[in-house]
């Protein structure tokens, strides 16, 4: 598979992939007629490299300014800069480090290693040039690879951007660039390439047609090296796992990381006896106002091509947020008697994160019913036991992107089923060469999804562990009591974020 095309997406493979060789041999026994190879060309729509243009910029808007405003108004004044700051630093690095090797781990061939990374092939874009493509979902159709590249960089920018969250105030600027670097490296391009690297529909076809053509021959070899590039995929990927937009890669992920690096942190010096109510909600909405914009390149972005999954996607991620505000807005209502800008912006950002996984996957009326059950589930997480545990959590990272995630994730697995208005499971091996809905197999689906959010949380939560003890070993993580009473923007950066 070293001249594979791929990309990044969604389909869950793992149920066709194990029927597929006794489906390939019964048909090779049933013909003894010659079966064609199976040939495709590579086109490439202006409309599709139009719209994944306008989505990655969109995406862009996301981390700045939406993700760092959002996050800047809910911490305290002195605190406002510094947060901004790592925000915008980390998309700045990651860029980088993305270009340079990331791409390479996430979307390449990793030879002996490939379910879990990728290799460097393709480091500092060897390879890759205007004239090179990558595959979307439909056969035949082809994104220029720059494109992907840049659409992709956005994820990986993002994704570590969020974990901030939840120590802000307390950690050391340099030390958290470390962590940043080596987060990205042995967390991030690996959970990546095992959830989205795949062959593509129409490597998944020429495979297919191979093994069944040497099936036919007798040809043993031929039919073992046809099967071997079918499960050439990612770790979870090869699992069926679905994850449209980044629900494991992307929010439990990041959640989970965040969680291990507030309590390593420890809480805030005064958490708990003095005022740490956010200093601009105005910002915060601003930033969430942003954020929700910009998902819409996030999640139909996802699909790699201007066509009516996109629209789909559009249309959950519209309702999911809306519900998911709602419903945060009148529990908060109903239970604590007021009805906040704080809780209803929360609330948003609850239902984007949850209908990620399943953007392209539910209905319109399942995505409300998954806004509205994230919401509420993350709704009691932040507001009572959050505190009944006293986790300093500064932004509810882990309770809104982990806990989200996590319902998000498992409720794919039941939202795809198209009895319940979901898009199906894609079948790319029945009929090699075109797009099936597959048979939804509610145990199957559930077990691949449940198995997805217990390997991110282990695989995030132990590498994380190890790779914030050794940052702290080297260089310490957090900040002198004097500088956090201080702020961080005088301290760290020499410049407060008001001069009034």
């Amino acid at each position: 598979m070293t001249n594979l095309k791929t990309f990044s997406g969604l389909a869950a493979l793992g149920a066709a992939l194990a029927a597929a060789p006794a489906w390939a041999q019964e048909a090779a026994d049933a013909s003894a007629t010659a079966i064609a190879p199976y040939t495709y060309e590579q086109i490439v729509e202006k409309g599709d490299v139009a719209w994944m243009t306008m989505a990655t910029v969109l995406v862009l808007l996301m981390i700045v300014p939406g993700l760092a405003l959002f996050y800047g108004g809910l911490v305290r004044t002195k605190n406002m800069l510094s947060v901004l700051t790592q925000v915008f630093a980390i998309t700045a690095v990651v860029s980088i480090l993305w270009v340079t090797y990331g791409y390479s781990m996430a979307f390449t061939d990793g030879g002996a290693w490939n379910s879990f990374v990728g290799g460097f092939s393709k480091a500092f874009l060897r390879g890759v040039d205007a004239t090179t493509v990558v595959a979307t979902f439909t056969n035949g159709i082809y994104l220029p690879e720059f494109t992907f590249v840049a659409f992709q960089m956005t994820f990986a920018c993002i994704t570590p951007a969020l974990i901030v969250g939840a120590f802000a105030e307390r950690i050391k600027f340099s030390s958290l660039l470390v962590f940043i670097i080596l987060w990205v490296t042995f967390i991030y391009f690996p959970m990546a390439h095992m959830v989205w690297w795949w062959g593509g529909p129409d490597f998944l076809a020429e495979q297919q047609t191979a093994l069944l053509i040497a099936q036919a021959a007798g040809d043993t070899a031929a039919a073992d090296t046809a099967a071997a590039n079918l499960a050439a995929n990612g770790l979870l990927w090869n699992w069926g796992a679905l994850d449209f937009a980044g629900g494991t890669v992307v929010h439990i992920n990041a959640g989970v990381a965040g969680l291990v690096g507030c309590l390593m942190l420890g809480r805030r010096v005064g958490y708990g006896r003095e005022n740490f109510a956010p200093h601009s909600l105005t910002m915060t909405m601003i930033g969430a106002a942003l954020l929700w914009v910009g998902w819409f390149g996030f999640n139909a972005g996802s699909n790699l091509e201007a066509n009516s999954i996109t629209s789909l996607a559009v249309i959950n991620t519209f309702v999911a947020a809306a519900a998911a505000g709602v419903a945060w807005m009148f529990a908060e209502w109903f239970l604590k008697g007021h009805p906040s800008l704080l809780g209803l912006v929360s609330g948003v950002v609850a239902g984007l994160v949850a209908v990620t996984p399943a953007a392209g996957f539910a209905g319109p009326m399942g995505s409300i019913v998954l806004g509205i059950v994230a919401s509420l589930v993350c709704f009691f997480f932040v507001a009572y036991l959050k505190a009944a545990l006293r986790l300093d959590d500064s932004l509810d990272v882990f309770g809104i992107h982990g806990i989200g995630g996590i319902v998000g994730a498992l409720a794919t697995g039941i939202l795809v089923n198209p009895a319940l208005g979901g898009a199906g499971i894609p079948d790319y091996l029945s009929v090699p060469g075109t797009l099936q809905v597959g048979a939804y197999d509610f145990g199957f689906m559930i077990t691949a999804q449940l198995k997805a959010v217990l390997f991110t949380l282990a695989f995030s939560g132990i590498g994380s562990f190890i790779l914030f003890k050794l940052v702290d070993m080297l260089m310490g993580l957090r900040v002198r009591e004097d500088v956090e009473r201080e702020g961080l923007d005088l301290a760290e950066h020499g410049e407060p974020a008001y001069n009034m």
